[in-house]
């Protein structure tokens, strides 16, 4: 019996999970949570095989929650399911220890195959997205210009960044002039829309 944790923030969407992978007779649906800080709490206590992690929750998105279930609970596999078909979001997935990451959109039949396919000890990765991550190369990001760029979204200015960083306005600066050209940006503003679109943030 393959024992399977759900975190999904939205309710309908985690019962319709559920209710599919009920009907498999090899897999038991043991834990299900809406935050991502309360994944590991969870799967401490039901010891799941198999951590199914939507990628955006409250508390703490799916990347996050998988590197800590990793160091908490290591024998169990994390697969991400995700609306988001973004290359960076695979990319740091499996950095962060997933062995699988799927789209929601894809056919309901293929996720009780991953989830056995996962515990045959294979790596489940949707091939379109595995390519595109393949053609669109590493995140050429260093981790500052990252948060940097993160904070610039909502549009603060250079003080106010440098304020929630503790930084100085001139680093905010370097940081932002070196992300803008790194990305072939014209401005803050788009270099930060492109880094969020590939999931490099």
């Amino acid at each position: 019996m393959i024992r399977v944790l759900l975190a999904e923030d939205q309710a309908m969407v985690r019962g319709a999970l559920a209710a599919l992978l009920s009907r498999e007779p090899d897999i038991e649906v043991v834990a299900e949570v809406a935050r991502g800080d309360t994944v590991v709490e969870a799967a401490l206590t039901a010891l799941p095989n198999v951590a199914l992690l939507d990628i955006e929750m409250p508390g703490e998105n799916g990347l996050e929650a998988s590197h800590a279930l990793r160091t908490a609970l290591p024998s169990c596999r994390v697969v991400i399911l995700t609306t988001f078909g973004r290359s960076g979001y695979l990319r740091r997935a499996m950095e962060s220890g997933a062995v699988g990451f799927l789209l929601k959109d894809a056919p309901a039949s293929e996720l009780a195959s991953a989830l056995r396919r996962v515990m045959q000890g294979e790596r489940v990765v949707d091939p379109e997205l595995a390519l595109l991550a393949l053609s669109e190369g590493n995140n050429p990001l260093t981790h500052r210009e990252r948060e940097v760029l993160a904070a610039a979204l909502p549009g603060l200015s250079h003080a106010e960044i440098a304020a929630r960083l503790s930084l100085s306005e001139g680093t905010v600066r370097n940081h932002l002039s070196a992300a803008i050209q790194k990305l072939g940006a014209r401005n803050r503003m788009e270099a930060a829309h492109l880094a969020e679109q590939k999931g490099w943030l």
